[in-house]
């Protein structure tokens, strides 16, 4: 028995060292791993992340010849407007009033009832007749000294007092009529035929929309640069994607010593009756001369209530491996005017210079940046719609 035990022992033993050197072999394999997973994970965190380069449009600085501009807001007044109103009272018997028509001059807006006057008128025109033919008979009788020379004076004043009464009569009939007195547009009628209305109560307005003025105001340190026939640019709220251009043509004498500022009126050529008497109005002057300007486009600035800003593109090299890059530096710049899609630089750019053109809000400073202006939108000085 003893000699069966043996060779099962022996058996066991190398069963166990085969399997202890599976185990050994294993963990080697372990710590190789490990330690491999190690050493690249230490030049991960050994290496600093680097970005990569975000993708920018940019906008050339430019200097350009920009005449000054004075702005103020203003008022629509209109050259000629009045409300017809009725001379004499009486019935409405007829109406050609359209609301909000146009009316030409002398044309007749509405007439009264002037049967009574029409009847007078016939009496008085009989009297002034006979009169006529009592005068001619006491001129001939005169003539062979029939009648005194007091009698025929008495015919002759009698004739032109008749006469009188007959033009007097005409000029009610012709006031029974309301005449558009110059070409214009009518309003909305505040009476209707068959109504009684009093001397002196108001028909319809009447404006005439073509030109207009634009009454203004400006400081009086800018009363020196003011002159007449300056060009004038306006724009209405009601019409946003237009601009009506016209000239100086009125400077108040006074100065208002409350406000400080001077009364001004514009003409403005109106053909198509889109300004109305009333309506706000922007009111830009065109002062004569010209000053060199940096502008840029107005959406390369980042407005921030500490200070607006732009960010620069500038080449730098890396130091180590010389290789050139670009890069963003932040800018404080001090603006000015804004005309289109453009505003003035009076401080911080020069021109020459390169900014980024739009996105401005995602960028920091020293961001690395390619340039794209392949889908980049085109500044314009008159874009349409304007204000865009």
């Amino acid at each position: 028995m003893h000699d069966v035990a043996k060779p099962v022992k022996t058996q066991m033993k190398s069963k166990l060292k085969t399997m202890g050197v599976a185990v050994g072999g294993l963990i080697a394999l372990i710590v190789v791993i490990v330690g491999i997973k190690g050493l690249q994970i230490g030049k991960m965190v050994s290496t600093p992340m680097v970005m990569p380069p975000t993708t920018v449009s940019s906008a050339s600085v430019k200097e350009e010849d920009w005449a000054p501009r004075l702005t103020a807001v203003g008022s629509v007044g209109a050259v000629q407007g009045a409300v017809v109103s009725a001379e004499l009272g009486g019935i409405v018997s007829a109406s050609t009033l359209e609301n909000g028509a146009a009316a030409k001059k002398g044309e007749v807006l509405m007439k009264l009832d002037a049967s009574q006057e029409e009847a007078l008128l016939r009496s008085a025109e009989a009297e002034a007749q006979l009169a006529g033919t009592d005068l001619e008979r006491s001129r001939d009788l005169a003539m062979k000294k029939v009648v005194s020379s007091a009698e025929l004076d008495s015919a002759q004043s009698k004739f032109r007092r008749l006469n009188a009464v007959v033009d007097q009569m005409r000029s009610n009939i012709a006031k029974k009529s309301l005449i558009a007195p110059f070409d214009g547009q009518l309003g909305i009628r505040q009476v209707n035929v068959g109504q009684m209305i009093n001397a002196g109560q108001q028909v319809v307005a009447l404006t005439g929309l073509d030109p207009v003025y634009v009454d203004f105001a400006l400081p009086e340190q800018y009363l020196s640069k003011l002159a007449k026939d300056l060009n004038v640019i306006v724009r209405s709220d009601a019409f946003p994607n237009r601009e009506f251009k016209g000239k100086l043509t009125a400077i108040n004498s006074m100065v208002d010593p409350v406000t400080r500022n001077v009364a001004l009126q514009a003409t403005l050529q109106n053909p198509d009756h889109a300004l109305h008497p009333g309506m706000f109005a922007k009111v830009e002057v065109a002062l004569p001369e010209t000053k060199k300007t940096i502008v840029i486009p107005g959406s390369a600035v980042s407005y921030a209530p500490y200070g607006d800003s732009v960010f620069l593109v500038e080449k730098q090299k890396d130091p180590k491996t010389g290789k050139e890059s670009q890069v963003l530096r932040q800018q404080f710049v001090r603006i000015g005017d804004a005309r289109g899609d453009f505003v003035a630089v009076t401080q911080g750019l020069k021109a020459g210079q390169t900014v980024v053109g739009t996105g401005v809000f995602k960028l920091r400073n020293g961001m690395a940046v390619t340039v794209n202006n392949d889908l980049a939108p085109k500044p314009e000085l008159n874009p349409k719609p304007a204000d865009t």
